[in-house]
């Protein structure tokens, strides 16, 4: 197979010194600062005078705002950042008009992403150590796995964490990515709950429930933060302590999608899911905290780049199929069937695993539509209209729930 260029980012951790350190909280301020005074020049631009300014007349601004005594602390980090943000900026805005997002909101000091990206002119790469502007020493880097043979970053992002862990990603163009052999295989994938995924073939995957697991240390920790009186040194402490308990969380959960993502791209050539509203899910208060820890949208999300890259096809079926219901021998929509009832039997004699049925009837309906023509490939419904599969499948009961 002949390789396709894919821009991969490798992130690694590493240990600043305490003037890197320094150098690097002073970038993000005067990151989140310029964001904040272009993302107010641009509403109030268009509240008062109805007239949209874009990225070049924010930078116009940038430069306009390090010559007054005010902002000429803008002037002591390096200038690439700065003009990232506001491509940053300028990119949300783009998006919002699409209507691929909401509008873009002020950043805060204590609960944003403190983040800075250099681009080749800010940065220089050489003998696999990576020395940033206004910095006289590389960056002390764990590299964790080398970096791909010949590759270089085209842009370096710097990041802290909310415990404190530093970590620099490097976005390379890799054209090693090579599309796997095409296999004869195709599997539908139900997500629950009690199994994180449940397979076509009958194979389950179990819900480690990472967050369960650590539940009562971290409300500990959080019992602790709130005891901590507000902007002191002790209330910073705890608030680090809660964090690492959460970034633990994260980290374990996120390593767990990636390998059993990688695992189905690999073996399979065509993965029929649900196209489930997880942000309408997490209404339900119930269900919102096993919900986010299962995690299905970091898991769709990593299955369809992972797909993209390697030449596998994603197909999402419309949410309101009712898998659960219908039995995937004979077709017959059963009238009623719980949430408790896990198993249970169709007039045609087949019995049937809830989670197993509803994968088999997910697998069914993907691979019916893509005969039929449906152009059901991996994508999410867009703002003003239902995808075309939910044209070909009928709906289900108003009163079952998605998850069912």
């Amino acid at each position: 197979m002949i390789g396709r260029p894919v821009n991969r980012a490798f992130r690694y951790r590493f240990y600043p010194t305490g003037a890197q350190a320094a150098e690097l909280s002073r970038t993000f301020g005067c990151v989140r600062k310029v964001y904040n005074l272009a993302l107010q020049a641009r509403t109030e631009a268009w509240t008062l005078r109805q007239e949209r300014i874009g990225y070049a007349d924010t930078s116009a601004l940038l430069t306009a705002w390090k010559k007054t005594e005010e902002f000429a602390f803008l002037n002591e980090v390096s200038c690439v950042p700065l003009q990232q943000t506001l491509r940053h900026l300028q990119a949300a805005f783009t998006n919002f008009f699409g209507k691929r997002a909401k509008h873009p909101r002020f950043k805060s000091r204590k609960r944003s992403r403190a983040c800075a990206e250099y681009t080749r002119s800010a940065f220089r790469f050489r003998d696999g150590q990576v020395t940033l502007a206004k910095m006289a020493e590389p960056l002390d880097i764990v590299w964790s796995r080398p970096l791909p043979g010949g590759m270089v970053p085209s842009t370096v992002s710097v990041s802290r964490d909310a415990a404190g862990r530093w970590f620099v990603s490097l976005l390379c163009q890799d054209p090693n990515v090579t599309a796997l052999p095409v296999a004869d295989s195709a599997i539908g994938i139900d997500a629950g709950l009690e199994h994180l995924l449940t397979f076509s073939t009958g194979e389950k995957i179990t819900n480690p429930r990472y967050e369960g697991r650590d539940r009562e240390r971290l409300a500990k920790a959080q019992r602790a933060l709130s005891r901590k009186q507000k902007d002191s040194s002790n209330r910073a402490k705890a608030r680090r302590r809660a964090a690492r308990i959460q970034v633990r969380i994260a980290d374990r959960r996120r390593d767990h999608l990636h390998k059993v993502t990688t695992r189905l791209v690999r073996e399979t050539q065509t993965l029929v899911i649900e196209d489930l509203a997880v942000r309408n899910m997490m209404s339900n208060h119930n269900l919102a905290r096993a919900i986010g820890d299962a995690s299905w949208s970091q898991f769709r999300s990593m299955l369809e780049y992972k797909a993209n890259w390697y030449g596998r096809t994603v197909i999402a079926v419309d949410r309101w199929l009712p898998s659960s219901k219908l039995c995937s021998v004979c077709g017959t929509l059963t009238a009623s069937l719980p949430l408790r009832v896990r198993t249970w039997a169709c007039s045609c004699g087949a019995a049937h695993d809830r989670d197993v049925n509803a994968a088999r009837n997910i697998l069914a309906a993907g691979l019916a539509a893509t005969v039929c023509g449906a152009d059901v490939g991996p994508q999410r419904d867009t703002p003003g209209g239902r995808s075309a599969m939910k044209q070909k499948i009928p709906r289900r009961e108003p009163q079952e729930s998605p998850r069912s």
